[in-house]
């Protein structure tokens, strides 16, 4: 790879990119675990609150990815990456002073800064992926999409046992004041890649109307994002129920086989399609979901989040492949951004929601919703693929 990017200064950018994105990133890796904690703990409050605490960030990147594809079509992806690491950095110090305030003021200043972080993440997931393919070409989307995961899915299996390991050390402010300093390197580096070409004065669709043609592709984005969303907020949760040890090694376990088979097969979407990736992978996602949910010892939960993290991997880029291809190249920061949303749906409302089901059932339950959710995705892209072969024969 090094050899390779050495010969094409495109691939090296894109590796360079990536490594980028990747630092920044732990940003929202270390907060992930530690906010519900902290929450439940420190300030006392229920399960919901810890959920919504979680999810109000990807709630916000919901709202705004439309604007985000927009400006990144627009103005070009390198702003829109800049001004996202910069609310990344906003988010991070207002979360800081949640953990500097009284309780009775702590949980409304955690939200506004989970929003900044929100809104920060809508900015550079589609400027990252916008600038990657501007870089190397719409022919190695697959591949771009395949690294941008790796990068931020590595960032969160790194980020999740720091984030504990710092609020054990330095309490969440101390934990939250590393999570804004990353960005700020994120900052000073992206200034050395240069940037791609901005469409702006192409004629533009609505944003509906780009969302149309991308909806069923999407659809399976957010079903697959359900899983992880479920580890993402309770796998900590639920092992301290359980009074199992090594809680904080759910998201690495989830992260150690995302990032591998990102690593090992990113080609795939590229040189097969991406349907058929997409159809195995909820396969194997289903069965790690399902593994956690039925789990009597920690390590088949940790294997069960380790085989989530392994068929989660290559479903963003397989089925963002597809979408790549749907639309025109002026368009193809917007309806990033759309398909990026359906994702955001799956995060921003799995925490509260498995919060509401967490107190009813247990934290197990939570993750038998994510096994059912794959399945359903299962069927739907099982659905694309008979349609594309009835309109090919």
């Amino acid at each position: 790879m090094a050899f390779q990017s050495m010969r094409d200064p495109a691939q090296g950018r894109l590796l360079l990119l990536t490594a980028i994105l990747f630092l920044s990133y732990l940003c929202i890796g270390i907060s992930l675990p530690i906010v519900p904690v902290y929450v439940t703990g420190a300030l006392g409050l229920g399960n919901v609150w810890a959920g919504l605490g979680v999810g109000i960030a990807f709630l916000a990147t919901i709202a705004s990815r439309a604007p985000a594809g927009s400006l990144s079509d627009r103005r070009g992806p390198k702003g829109a990456v800049g001004w996202g690491l910069a609310l990344y950095v906003a988010g991070a110090l207002t979360s800081l002073a949640a953990g500097l305030s009284p309780v009775s003021l702590a949980y409304p200043v955690l939200l506004a800064g989970r929003l900044l972080v929100g809104l920060g993440e809508s900015l550079v997931a589609v400027g990252v992926i916008a600038w990657g393919i501007g870089l190397v070409g719409p022919a190695r989307s697959g591949k771009v999409l395949a690294l941008v995961g790796a990068a931020i899915y590595g960032a969160l299996a790194v980020g999740g046992p720091l984030g504990l390991l710092l609020l054990d050390r330095v309490g969440f402010a101390g934990a939250m004041a590393v999570s804004a300093l990353l960005p700020c390197l994120g900052l000073l580096a992206i200034w050395r890649i240069p940037g791609v070409a901005a469409h702006p004065g192409a004629e533009r669709p609505s944003f509906w109307s780009v969302i149309g043609r991308i909806w069923a592709h999407g659809a399976i984005v957010c079903l697959q994002g359900i899983g992880f969303a479920a580890i993402g907020a309770f796998f900590t949760l639920y092992f301290l129920d359980r009074g199992w040890s090594h809680a904080g090694l759910g998201l690495t376990a989830f992260g150690g086989g995302f990032v591998l088979v990102r690593v090992l097969f990113g080609h795939l979407p590229d040189r097969i399609g991406g349907l058929p990736v997409a159809i195995g992978s909820l396969v194997v996602e289903a069965a790690g979901q399902a593994l956690i949910w039925s789990a009597p010892t920690p390590m088949l939960a940790l294997l069960g989040a380790f085989l989530t993290g392994l068929g989660c991997s290559m479903i963003f880029p397989a089925m963002g492949r597809e979408v790549v291809r749907l639309v025109e190249p002026h368009l193809r920061g917007t309806a990033l951004g759309g398909f990026s949303a359906f994702q955001d749906v799956a995060y921003g409302l799995t925490g509260p929601l498995a919060g509401l089901m967490a107190d009813r059932a247990g934290y197990g339950s939570v993750f038998l919703i994510g096994a059912v959710a794959a399945m359903a995705g299962f069927v739907i892209a099982l659905g694309l693929r008979h349609r594309r072969r009835l309109a090919l024969s």
